[in-house]
């Protein structure tokens, strides 16, 4: 599949929301099988996708040293949205391993922050890609295997990991 068909059957940012998971006493999950070879793929677009800046500052010394001094002046923190993603999608991706622990299949528990990542990435992922400013062009099949999981993660029910009891 192309990757404009992936990115086109994507739900719009502007209008999407997700689903409320505000359940008491416990944990709520989305059990997907998920298999090593897909983990892998994951892995290899998410280097990729993290090879990426967006917001020119690695290529562009005078931006970078502009934004700095912008920072020591106001006293601003140094906050870029899409180093908070990346580091979203690693710990995404080292859950994921942990849940495998090995394994050429197995089910993983994908949390409802686990659920927005995949959406995150996805759209993130989009945007990279037509964006003329910046290369980005992953594997079409890496990217098509994300939407996938994110397909089933969003079809699949949610149920309590750690049930806890009234008497808690």
């Amino acid at each position: 599949m192309a990757l404009e068909d992936v990115f086109e059957n994507l739900p719009d940012p502007g209008s999407y929301s997700f689903p409320d998971y505000a359940i008491p006493q416990g944990d709520p999950v989305m059990p997907v099988a998920l298999t090593d070879d897909e983990l892998h793929a994951l892995l290899d677009l998410y280097e990729t996708f993290a090879a990426v800046d967006p917001t020119g500052l690695d290529s562009n010394p005078f931006l970078a040293n502009t934004t700095e001094f912008l920072q020591q002046t106001f006293g601003a923190p140094a906050y870029r949205p899409d180093e908070q993603l990346n580091d979203d999608i690693a710990g995404m991706l080292n859950d994921f391993a942990e849940d495998l622990s090995g394994g050429e299949l197995g089910v993983v528990d994908a949390s409802p922050k686990h659920h927005q990542t995949l959406y995150f990435f996805l759209v993130s992922a989009k945007g990279y890609h037509m964006a003329p400013h910046i290369q980005f062009d992953p594997d079409p099949a890496a990217v098509e295997t994300l939407y996938r999981l994110y397909q089933r993660v969003t079809e699949q029910d949610y149920y309590l990991k750690r049930p806890s009891t009234i008497l808690e």
